[in-house]
């Protein structure tokens, strides 16, 4: 798969459909989470980068208050949404209600909106937890407030985006999907801090690369265990007289084990110690120190693995691989909601091929399992041309 998307065959494949070129192309980028899973709906910390993997949305004004929109991806599919009716799930077209969750979000904060025809185009990897989704609702927002000429800021954007998600489409998910998708930097993770939304770029070192490995695990029940999670974690800091669990520390939660349920308090464990992860892992990325990175991120794995639960043995067995490979000069860990999906790893350029070696010789014959490797480079936030 190339990790960009051919922008004259997709005006093309516009052309062919609308029967004139389009107005302008927006387009907004997957993600990979390097560190901080399940942090940012407790206003947690986490470190994401935006990857060369991304929706692509070509788009052309209409006269009449009407979306024509087509998925090239779903067979062509076509759906017409009405900016004036109320938004109402498609059974049909399970894909378009994350354009109908903007564009009641959207509503909601009085944009004025417009008709016109989108046709969208993506390469990021459906199911493996690198935020198909918010990189579709973020350029979706982007290619409807570009088309009624009214802008919004980037995390504003992520903001509609992750409304339409948990008001809409039915996923509790946190905010860091969406707003890397609307800020990330080339060459660079995002630490953000999901309490105020501010971030801080972090250089990742120019001979360092990214590697991702699809476990060929299909992730299943993600969205429910999502919310389960969610709710385990709401339930910990409720105990504490919290809202969310940023308002615990984790000396207060060692000192409760006795008292709160052991369920809780493994899942605030896993948060409360990741956060502490997070901050470590973003200064070794900004130092370059390996050892330090490639530590934190291995015992972020264990405690998804031990405290959170959202890992599977054949996640489990490929981060090992990938572990020994790197012999403590590559980070890897599951990345994304969990329950299948995909590993990222990050290590020297020198020593990216020993880890694409062993996940090739070994993880097929040890799970049975069929491993994809996806090279990625850090890239940059939403944009249109």
């Amino acid at each position: 798969m190339s990790a960009t998307i051919n922008q004259q065959k997709l005006t093309e494949l516009f052309t062919f459909t609308f029967d004139h070129v389009p107005a302008l192309v927006v387009q907004a980028p997957g993600r990979v989470n390097l560190i901080g899973e399940h942090t940012d709906y407790n206003d947690g910390f986490v470190l994401p980068a935006a990857i060369n993997y991304s929706t692509s949305i070509a788009v052309s004004a209409r006269a009449d208050r009407e979306l024509h929109i087509v998925a090239q991806d779903f067979g062509s599919q076509k759906v017409v949404i009405s900016l004036d009716e109320t938004m109402q799930q498609d059974a049909e077209a399970p894909w378009s209600d994350y354009a109908r969750g903007v564009v009641q979000e959207l509503k909601k904060r009085n944009y004025r909106l417009a008709g016109g025809n989108f046709l969208i185009s993506g390469n990021v990897p459906a199911g493996a937890g690198l935020s198909s989704s918010a990189s579709l609702e973020v350029a979706f927002v982007r290619a409807l407030t570009e088309l009624s000429d009214e802008r919004i800021d980037p995390t504003d954007a992520a903001l509609v985006g992750q409304a339409a998600e948990n008001n809409f489409v039915g996923c509790n998910c946190g905010i860091m999907d969406q707003l890397i998708s609307a800020r990330g930097q080339a060459s660079s993770a995002l630490l953000i801090d999901c309490q105020d939304l501010s971030t801080r770029t972090i250089s990742i070192p120019t001979d360092w690369e990214i590697l991702i490995v699809h476990s060929g695990v299909k992730r299943g029940l993600v969205e429910s265990e999502y919310n389960t999670r969610r709710v385990q974690c709401e339930t910990a800091a409720a105990f504490f007289g919290q809202k969310t669990l940023r308002g615990v520390s984790l000396e207060q939660l060692l000192s409760a084990e006795g008292e709160l349920d052991e369920l809780s308090f493994r899942r605030a464990r896993h948060v409360l110690t990741e956060n502490d992860r997070t901050l470590l892992a973003a200064e070794a990325l900004s130092s370059g120190d390996m050892s330090t990175l490639a530590r934190v991120m291995a015992e972020s794995h264990v405690s998804m693995r031990d405290d959170f639960s959202i890992t599977t043995p054949a996640i489990d067995s490929l981060v090992k691989i990938l572990q020994d490979a790197g012999a403590g000069q590559a980070g890897a860990r599951m990345t994304g909601g969990g329950f299948g999906g995909c590993v990222v790893a990050i290590a020297p350029a020198t020593v990216i091929p020993q880890l694409m070696t062993a996940v090739e010789e070994r993880y097929q014959v040890e799970t049975g399992c069929v491993p994809r490797l996806i090279p990625a480079k850090a890239s940059k936030g939403a944009f249109a041309t």
